[in-house]
């Protein structure tokens, strides 16, 4: 999965793609101008992994993963405009808006209001486009099948939406009706999440312009809100381990909001975890919400999932609350399922198989 950053110029946006994925302060913490896209991989945090790493002591942990693009800012001043900007967001599953809650060079206010509206107008507008265009070619047909009309009435009721101000993927659609829009990539279809980049002290005051305007709108279009305070969590990544836990705690902190980011984008891409663990490696692996057993072996290794026989799968909180796997067998809390078992976020499983 591969998640755009996107954002106006100087939101911050490459400074919460440096952090995410920790390539480093190397650009202006509010300023970047980057012209090209980068991409690099971002751990998605984990505390449970802290946990099995001290029950079970192995040789290293591993997180899961998303792929973050830092997509170049919107401008119109720039060679490309908006249509360079809307084909690199085209190309990627999910978008974070990153929004500017400082201070600009100039000294002028933020206004993330205005900067969320004017972002979802432009993502709007460009699939308001995509569906006219649609529509027109539908209707210079001399005779629609019946899968032409099907698309006909899904296409008039995706310009209605947008037109009064709804996302695409707000829009209901059956099982027939969401196949006939598979080869569309609509930008406000795709799952995004808006961060707001505010100052150390707006995010230590927990107060900023335009807040609770922008909850309720963030609110009405289903889109989970995330601040952080970038500038200030840059600092705060280049302390040892040690340091930045007390400098949290001394803020009243558990987590930066980074961390809490990057947790937000996997959910909103209705990913989940589930944890091996044992004496070489303590591992989150990635799954689609709804995967089977048998079929998150094969995230582990092929032979496993084509010679599956079961899984023993214990809950994590239950592992958690036992002290160690050889106490959660004794307490009857390890299960045995079989290859059609859905499989839980959290859970804790060790495949059985024979190849």
């Amino acid at each position: 999965m591969d998640v755009g950053l996107i954002g106006l110029p100087g939101s911050g946006k490459t400074t919460v793609f440096n952090l995410l994925t920790g390539a480093g302060a190397e650009t202006s913490a509010f300023g970047g101008g980057r012209v090209e896209a980068r991409q690099a991989l971002a751990a998605v945090p984990d505390p449970r992994l802290e946990v099995l790493a001290g029950m079970f002591h192995p040789r290293k942990v591993t997180y899961a993963q998303l792929r973050v693009v830092d997509v170049p800012g919107l401008s119109r001043g720039e060679t490309g405009g908006p249509n360079r900007f809307l084909n690199e967001v085209r190309a990627v599953d999910a978008l974070v808006h990153v929004i500017r809650g400082f201070p600009n060079a100039l000294g002028e206010p933020p206004q993330p209001v205005a900067d969320a509206v004017d972002m979802e107008l432009e993502l709007g507008l460009a699939d308001l486009d995509l569906l006219e265009r649609r529509r027109e070619r539908l209707d210079q047909q001399r005779k629609l099948t019946a899968e032409g009309r099907l698309e006909r009435d899904v296409v008039e009721r995706l310009i209605a939406a947008l037109e009064a101000g709804r996302r695409i993927e707000q829009v209901a659609l059956d099982e027939a009706e969401a196949r006939l829009l598979r080869g569309y990539q609509f930008l406000t279809q795709k799952p995004m999440v808006w961060v707001v980049n505010l100052t150390e002290a707006a995010f230590e005051a927990g107060t900023w312009p335009g807040r609770a305007e922008l909850e309720e709108r963030a609110a009405s279009l289903g889109i989970p809100l995330v601040v952080t305070a970038g500038q200030w969590e840059m600092e705060a990544m280049a302390l040892d381990p040690e340091e930045r836990r007390a400098f949290l705690q001394a803020l009243g902190l558990e987590e930066t909001g980074i961390s809490r980011l990057a947790r937000a984008v996997y959910r909103r891409l209705g990913l989940i975890s589930f944890l091996t663990a044992g004496e070489d490696e303590v591992r989150a692996w990635t799954v689609a919400a709804g995967t089977t057993a048998k079929a998150a072996a094969g995230k582990i290794h092929s032979d496993i999932e084509r010679g599956f026989i079961r899984a023993e799968v214990v809950a994590f909180e239950d592992l958690r609350e036992a002290g160690s796997l050889a106490r959660a067998r004794e307490r009857g809390l390890v299960r045995m399922e079989g290859r059609d078992y859905v499989v839980q976020d959290g859970d804790v499983i060790t495949f059985r198989f024979n190849v």
